[in-house]
């Protein structure tokens, strides 16, 4: 399995988490394949806050509501590549 299938993996498994709520979403090549898979399950969740425009772009391309985080009350999920843990 190559790095990019693996990201794929990794996006797959993090939507086990999506809760029925507002979650966050950080940037980079893992998250954007998170992105696309969480496109599958929008309707599951109120909406996203975006780490970074490019986020919140793709977000929107997919059709997903992008909320500003001061609007949040919580974020119960917020997913990121592995690399800003």
């Amino acid at each position: 399995m190559n790095q990019d299938q693996l990201k794929e993996l990794v996006a797959r498994e993090a939507l086990k988490y999506v809760q029925d709520a507002v979650i966050g979403v950080g940037s980079g090549s893992t998250v954007f394949k998170f992105i696309d898979a969480l496109a599958s399950i929008k309707g599951r969740i109120d909406g996203a806050v975006a780490a970074s425009e490019a986020s919140a772009e793709r977000l929107r391309k997919h059709g997903i509501r992008v909320l500003d985080l001061n609007s949040v009350n919580e974020l119960p999920v917020y997913v990121d590549g592995a690399d800003e843990v």
